[in-house]
């Protein structure tokens, strides 16, 4: 017969080694990596929702995004708390037109320099449409990093990756250069889906 105490102790090791046999789940691959997202440039139409913030030499500000992208355009809508000075930017193909809800839309056939005026600061959009989705833009030279890559004089870093479908999406990205930081949080991706009437 065993004693008490060996009982005890038999139980106490059972215990632990079940314990040691329940793990925490395995968390996705959170980091960056270039290599496997090759794939996303065939992404037709993808959309998210997040919170922007830009910081310029002389200014700054934050909004919420949401942004749609269907082949050759863009919608992307900036907001305030609460929905309060909603701006919609529309690109499609080399046409840009900005509306601040006033009944006042204007356009140009100058995209970058064309939101460089109305916002204040250099915001490369076109590059952007990809830098977004983890990818370089692809008629341009880009350097790789550890977590992300140098193109046309900005340092893009995906601070965080976030799982969406099968996908590895960025969650949280920093683009930078001299004059101009970028701050992205991308709170919900929604891929491949038409835009909603």
């Amino acid at each position: 017969m065993l004693s008490s105490q060996a009982k005890w102790l038999g139980c106490w090791l059972i215990i632990l080694m079940l314990s040691a046999c329940t793990t925490a789940p395995v968390v996705p691959e959170t980091h960056y990596v270039k290599v496997a997202r090759d794939h996303l440039y065939k992404l037709e139409r993808w959309e998210f929702e997040g919170r922007l913030a830009l910081t310029g030499k002389n200014d700054n500000w934050q909004a919420a995004i949401s942004w749609w992208h269907e082949s050759d355009n863009e919608e992307i809508k900036l907001s305030g708390p609460l929905g309060q000075g909603a701006t919609v930017i529309k690109l499609t193909g080399d046409l840009v037109t900005i509306d601040r809800g006033d009944g006042q839309a204007q356009s140009s056939t100058q995209p970058e320099a064309f939101i460089n005026q109305q916002v204040g600061m250099f915001v490369p959009v076109r590059s952007l449409r990809y830098w977004v989705v983890g990818l370089p833009e692809p008629t341009s030279v880009f350097v790789a990093t550890a977590d992300g890559f140098i193109q046309a004089g900005w340092l893009i870093e995906y601070k965080q990756m976030q799982p969406v479908n099968d996908q590895s999406m960025p969650r949280k990205i920093s683009i930078s250069n001299e004059q101009v930081k970028l701050k992205l949080v991308i709170d919900q991706w929604v891929l491949n889906v038409a835009k909603a009437k």
